[in-house]
This record gives structure tokens, sequence and C-alpha cells, in this order.
């Protein structure tokens, strides 16, 4: 095993299982917070990042998930700008109604007019 000048061990091998060890285990632990309490999304993709320096397949795997977060990140804005949208173009008549002003539909069908009774 080569010893570098600051005392640290060069062995390839030694990295290779540290790095698969180590970022295994967190993989592992991301995979399990899919159905238990915790952070999965965040977990999984870090321990893919850590597999990633040494393993070109978790490099694979940590590129396809950029993109599917890119794709769902797109996919939020998008609705969200809709529901904006949507709530400017229901405007005032709508809140009215939620505070229990009745709507002349309503009123009409129960055989009532709006404005003054004689």
């Amino acid at each position: 095993m080569n010893v570098g000048g600051d005392g640290t061990s060069q062995s390839p091998l030694a990295k290779r299982i540290a790095v698969a060890v180590v970022g295994g285990a967190i993989t592992l632990a991301g995979l399990a917070m899919i159905v238990l309490p915790g952070p999965a999304i965040v977990v999984i993709p870090l321990g893919l990042s850590i597999l990633a320096t040494e393993f070109p397949w978790a490099r694979r795997y940590l590129t396809k998930c950029r993109i599917a977060a890119a794709r769902w990140k797109d996919k939020i804005i998008s609705r969200a700008k809709r529901r904006r949208s949507a709530r400017k173009s229901t405007g005032p008549s709508v809140a009215a109604r939620s505070l229990g002003a009745p709507s002349r539909a309503y009123a009409g069908r129960r055989g009532r007019r709006d404005g003054p009774r004689d």
C-alpha cells in the first residue's frame, strides 16, 4: 500500500470500498425513507453523488435524478402559474359568494328576487 507524503493511503481499492460502503449506506437509508419518515428526496441523491465519484452507473442514475427533478420543478411552477391566473380571473364574485352573499342564480331558483320587496 502506498502512503503519500501527508500520511494518507493512496490505495484505489481502499478508496473505492470506502466510497461504496458510505455511499451505499446513505442511498439505502434514503430508499428506506421513502416509506419511513425522512427526507428521501434529499438523501437518495446525496448517496448517489457519493457513489458517482467512483462508479459510472451511479453517475448515470444521478443524471436521471437531476432530469426528473427539473421536470418536477417545471411542472410545479406551471401549476402554480395556472392557479394564480385562475384566481385572478374569478374576481370578487367568488369572494362575495364564499362570504355568504347569495348569487342571482341561487336566489332566482328559490323564487326570490334581488332588490327591495313590495
